[in-house]
């Protein structure tokens, strides 16, 4: 990072990943322009789930080139007598793994399903996941650096 004064501390990168969601995954395979788009996640234990649907521009990126970037914006306040944002953003870097079989769909659907839907009840988001799981796969990112940054002027806060 050029301007290091300004980096968050990974514990801060840590949580802004928790307590957001959604965010900006960035794929781009060698043929075609760039694709970015938005998308729901969960993060746990240094990886980051997204579900998805099993066919599509996405997946077909993703099968020839696993390597994807993940932006989050925490705050952006728009400071007009000052011509700046007061910004801070997370931006992960990984690998993506498409998770294709029922078994090792469940425990991330489970973990997006508390939470987006966290006061649902158990036996709800079981039998959600039953409807849906067969039409799906799950994004898996595999973290390999986590990067944060925020405003100059946040830093005298």
């Amino acid at each position: 990072m050029r301007r290091f004064k300004q980096e968050l501390p990974y514990d801060e990168c840590l949580h802004i990943l928790q307590k957001n969601h959604s965010g900006t995954l960035a794929l781009c395979d060698k043929e075609s322009y760039p694709y970015a788009l938005p998308l729901s996640y969960v993060y746990d234990e240094n990886c980051i789930y997204f579900h998805s649907a099993k066919e599509g521009h996405k997946i077909d990126i993703l099968q020839k080139n696993p390597k994807v970037s993940f932006c989050i914006i925490d705050q952006d306040e728009i400071q007009p007598l000052e011509y700046t944002t007061y910004f801070k953003s997370v931006i992960v870097f990984g690998n993506i793994e498409i998770l294709e079989d029922n078994e090792s769909k469940i425990e991330p659907l489970k973990k997006l399903g508390s939470k987006y839907a966290p006061n649902n009840t158990k036996e709800a988001l079981d039998k959600e996941i039953q409807v849906g799981i067969n039409n799906l796969v799950i994004l898996k990112l595999n973290i390999d650096k986590i990067s944060g940054k925020q405003a100059i002027e946040l830093m005298k806060e």
